[in-house]
């Protein structure tokens, strides 16, 4: 993408997570407030990635695993039937609606909507032991979807990690407005 098509994705950002936040609160309130029934403890979670220029950022997320679900310290991947996971948070986990305080992500500006998927420092240490590519997907933003989130679903191990970072890396060679429309489209067509 030259500088005017980055522009205009980062304008795009902006006035589409204004709007879905507008559109969606009846959604937030409504998941709030089953959240506090159903789950006692905090309704939003955040956790430490990686996104663009190598740098740090907190993503937002509605929380589906129970409290302290990594209580040892040590990053876990989910796990089919992962019993840390909540009944509910497993419901928004399914049709991915645990992502939409993301928007708040897009908003700041640590975020796009389409880019890669942003990632634990534990984790991209072990990526890049078998690929030190990872690092240039540090030139752009992060996203709330993309095209092997689509494809290659939530990633469980490393083989899909590895699947998920040969097709973020075409991505950034390839991408495009009209290659991100599509990506959103086909995500909306997915939820």
């Amino acid at each position: 993408m030259n500088y005017g098509e980055r522009l205009l994705k980062r304008l795009g950002d902006i006035i589409g997570a204004l709007v879905l936040v507008v559109v969606l609160f009846p959604v937030f309130l409504l998941i709030f407030i089953l959240q506090k029934v159903l789950n006692p403890g905090p309704v939003l979670y955040s956790q430490e990635r990686i996104g663009r220029g190598g740098k740090p950022f907190r993503i937002y997320k509605f929380r589906t695993m129970i409290v302290d679900a990594e209580k040892d310290g040590i990053p876990q991947l989910e796990a089919d039937n992962d019993i840390r996971l909540t009944g509910f948070g497993r419901r928004l986990r399914a049709h991915h609606i645990d992502e939409l305080p993301q928007l708040w992500n897009v908003l700041k500006g640590d975020m796009s909507f389409v880019g890669y998927r942003p990632e634990r420092q534990f984790f991209i240490n072990q990526i890049m032991e078998h690929n030190p590519d990872y690092s240039l997907l540090f030139r752009s933003r992060p996203g709330v979807t993309s095209l092997a989130t689509i494809e290659n679903g939530y990633t469980d191990t490393m083989e899909k990690m590895l699947r998920r970072l040969d097709m973020d890396l075409e991505y950034l060679r390839k991408r495009t407005l009209i290659m991100d429309m599509k990506i959103i489209l086909r995500t909306i067509f997915s939820i």
